[in-house]
């Protein structure tokens, strides 16, 4: 019972935080037939900036922690990423009547993270004062690529086994995620981070607007959302059910990765509840133009509509729930 009303007391509150404000914002104003753009170029410099924010804080972080620290939580990362998309591999895909293609390509994009839900969980977590490890948003990598590479070469094999033929070419794909722009960004980030020295601009630049951009980029994933869930209603109604129960599922695997972290290394409360939130996320960045060019069978209407329509604010809209969970079972 403590632990519903723990999450309802910090649910309430999130809601009248900033983040989910202007996500639920945004939903109303497309509810209600607004006619309000943001141009895309604007959309792509605030991606832009909120991912360097990230990967620079990750990598001054990584600059001054101990490595050996990091290497257990890569690894699980990467292996939750894996593992998401293994686990939609039997369950979702394996349904009749669902394409194999649309299938995999939304357990790539479920298995991926999402960039603006890991910045509105760092902003979340520091309005709350609730601290984690300065570099596990550094993180990220470890689990978007492995999770979509593992969807990409599933979905090649399974084309080959149907007579599409074409052998998996794990390094081209490995190098073209690499070169994504969102990836790009972020792993730029953690290097300049890392080797440079950007305190000074990270101080003055990005650190003060990462607050406002992330409000404006809610703004826009909340109508772009709405207008997903209307794409959606096209499609199977097992993608809808997908969409608003994987994130919880997900969510519990990375929490419970990062309590055994945990226990194994001292990972901290905070640090499995960012854990929580990157498993429970949906690539809204990386995913897209990747599984684009390398599934170019799915149809972007299922796999982006099940992710941003119904995953991002459900993994937004959980990130109390992890909080909450945190407090439960890492106090002494």
């Amino acid at each position: 019972m403590s632990v519903v009303l723990e999450f309802t007391t910090i649910f309430v509150e999130q809601l009248q935080s900033p983040t989910l404000a202007f996500l639920l914002g945004g939903m109303l104003l497309a509810a209600l037939g607004s006619r309000l753009e943001i141009p895309d170029a604007v959309y792509q410099f605030i991606v832009l900036v909120l991912l360097l924010k990230i990967g620079i804080g990750a990598g001054m972080a990584i600059r001054e922690a101990d490595l050996a620290d990091m290497a257990l939580p890569a690894l699980a990362a990467a292996g939750l990423g894996v593992a998401i998309v293994l686990l939609a591999r039997v369950t979702l895909v394996a349904l009749p009547g669902l394409r194999r293609e649309d299938g995999l390509a939304t357990a790539g994009l479920f298995g991926a993270v999402s960039a603006s839900t890991l910045a509105a969980g760092m902003v979340m977590m520091d309005e709350a004062g609730r601290s984690y490890e300065a570099w596990v948003p550094a993180l990220y990598p470890f689990m978007d690529i492995p999770a979509l590479l593992t969807a990409i070469v599933l979905a090649q094999m399974a084309r080959a086994r149907a007579g599409g033929g074409g052998a998996v070419n794990i390094r081209r794909l490995l190098i073209d995620a690499l070169r994504g722009s969102a990836l790009s960004a972020l792993l730029l980030g953690v290097v300049l981070g890392m080797l440079a020295r950007p305190d000074p601009v990270y101080a003055s630049f990005y650190d003060p607007l990462f607050r406002g951009f992330l409000s404006i980029l809610m703004l826009v994933m909340g109508m772009e959302a709405y207008a997903r869930l209307a794409e959606l209603r096209g499609v199977a109604h097992v993608y809808a059910v997908y969409g608003i129960v994987a994130p919880f599922v997900h969510g519990a695997l990375g929490f419970a990765a990062g309590y055994g972290l945990h226990l194994l290394t001292g990972f901290s409360a905070g640090g499995a509840v960012m854990l929580a939130v990157m498993a429970a996320s949906s690539s809204d960045i990386s995913g897209p133009p990747t599984l684009r060019m390398a599934i170019p069978q799915a149809n972007p209407a299922v796999y982006i509509g099940t992710s941003t329509g119904l995953g991002t604010p459900v993994a937004l809209l959980s990130i109390p729930l992890w909080m909450a969970l945190a407090e439960m079972v890492f106090t002494p």
